[in-house]
Order: structure tokens, then sequence, then C-alpha cells
């Protein structure tokens, strides 16, 4: 068996086996090996799995993200993931604090800058890509939008009493979306808040936090909520705390609005480092 250093974070709970793969002496993990690594009794336990790598030869990015859910098969873009490794980044000195940097993902280039948070936690701006294209089906009144990875997003009057496991399975699992797609739960709070909870594809569960999640309920809220307004600066509750999403709504070719300029906020923290027998 392989000895694997490993460091764990978390950004507003959603939490993640980090290993800096640059020699690539991990990049022969299988999906069992991974998804025994993220198991939360025969492993560290975590909702994934990232590694962090050299960037591609020419690329401006400081390193590539190389994302896995815990089920240990390769993921989409995660929203927190990203910013946890962007905290990592920055321990390896690969980074500083202040600057606005680029990094590979599994949809592409994101920018992101760190400053210092608290309780130890850094705070990391992450720059999501444009969203064009979006899905409203007016006879359920849900949105389907992909900001990186793919959402559905229904509005409900009470979270806290939302049934986010059972129902977030059969959506999906529904031969609606055959590669399957995550699934959120958004209330509109009276502040102008929301308070969204996530059953996510590959975790086959509810976790505390989804960054890809509330960056589409946001969107989503923009869209139901209708206006003119222009730039949007959103806070998020989820159950492992709180999150900021602001964009902008801009014209585009071939559709009426875009949302650009989206950025991802909130804390990401480490929380242990070890070693272990992969």
């Amino acid at each position: 068996m392989q000895e694997i250093r490993f460091f764990k974070y978390q950004g507003a709970g959603n939490d993640f086996v980090v290993l800096d793969n640059r020699k690539g002496e991990f990049s022969s993990l299988t999906e069992k090996q991974i998804a025994r690594l993220c198991h939360r009794r025969f492993g560290i336990g975590a909702d994934g799995l990232m590694m962090l790598e050299e960037a591609s030869t020419g690329a401006s990015a400081r390193f590539k993200m190389d994302f896995y859910n815990s089920d240990g098969r390769a993921g989409s873009m995660c929203g927190n993931g990203g910013r946890c490794i962007c905290a990592f980044a920055l321990s390896l000195g690969l980074v500083k604090r202040g600057e606005t940097f680029s990094f590979e993902a599994p949809d592409g280039l994101h920018e992101a800058c760190i400053w210092e948070g608290e309780d130890g936690a850094e705070t990391v701006a992450l720059k999501m890509r444009d969203v064009e294209r979006w899905e409203f089906d007016e006879k359920r009144h849900i949105y389907l939008i992909d900001t990186g990875s793919p959402h559905y997003i229904c509005f409900v009057g009470n979270c806290a009493e939302a049934d986010v496991v059972n129902e977030g399975k059969r959506i999906r699992y529904s031969e609606e979306f055959p590669a399957g797609i995550n699934v959120d739960f958004v209330e509109i709070l009276k502040e102008g808040d929301l308070w969204v909870r996530t059953y996510e594809r590959g975790v086959e569960d509810e976790t505390f936090a989804c960054g890809t999640g509330v960056t589409a309920s946001a969107l989503a809220f923009a869209l139901e909520k209708g206006g003119n307004e222009t730039h949007h600066d959103i806070k998020i509750h989820t159950r492992g705390g709180d999150l900021r999403v602001a964009f902008d709504r801009m014209a585009g070719e071939g559709v009426s609005r875009r949302f650009g300029h989206i950025t991802l906020t909130g804390p990401a923290c480490k929380v242990f480092e070890g070693v272990c027998r992969g």
C-alpha cells in the first residue's frame, strides 16, 4: 500500500481531502482507493478529494485542480473545493494574499483572490464561469442552471422541512437526467438572503454546502424576482456557514441577458493534516 501525505480542508462545512500531486506520485490512485480515502468510517472522510498538480505547459495558471467526488469518480467543477485548493496553494507558497491569480479547473480557468479571514480561515473569492443559458420549467416552477456543474433549483417555503435526501435522490436518478444532477432547495428569507440545501451527485447525500449550488441558486433568485437590476450581491446561508454570491446581468449575443462577473466568496480552512495508507 502507498503512503499518502494528506491535508484536510473545509469551506462552509463542505470538506475535502487535498493532495500535493505536483510530482505525480498519486496519479495512479484508483477509483476504489479515492472512495476509501473519502469514506467517513474506513478513511479520512470527505465530500471529495482534490489533487493540486502542475499547470499545463504554457498556461498562465499557477496550478491545476484535479477533482474527484467521494464515490471516487472524476467530478465536474466544485466551487467550495476550488476555494479550498486556493487556500492550500497559499500554504505551499504558490500564491500570495491580496493578489489575483488563475488556476485550471475541470471547467476551465478560474481567477481567485485570498485575504486573511477569521478564526484561522482564509477568505477566498473565486470567480466562476459566465452563465449564458438556463432553462425554466413553468409547470413545475424549477430552474436548470449549469455553473460548472448542473443544478436543478426549486424554491420552497421552508428549507428546514424539505426532504432533501429522498426528494433529491429521486430527482437525481430520474430518467430525465441520465447523467445525474445536483438538486438545490432554496428558501427566500425576509431579509432578501437565501437559505440553500443541496443534494450532491457523487456524494449521494446532502452536503453542508455546495459552491456551484449556491451560485446557481443565486442566479435563479435573480430570475425569479425579475426586474432590471444589473448588479446583485446575495448572502446565502447553508448548514455549514454563510457564503456570498455577487454577479452582474449583462447583454450578450444570442441571449437577452447573461450572467457575468460571478464571484463566490467565503471561508476556506485547513482542518488537519496527516499520513495514511491508501
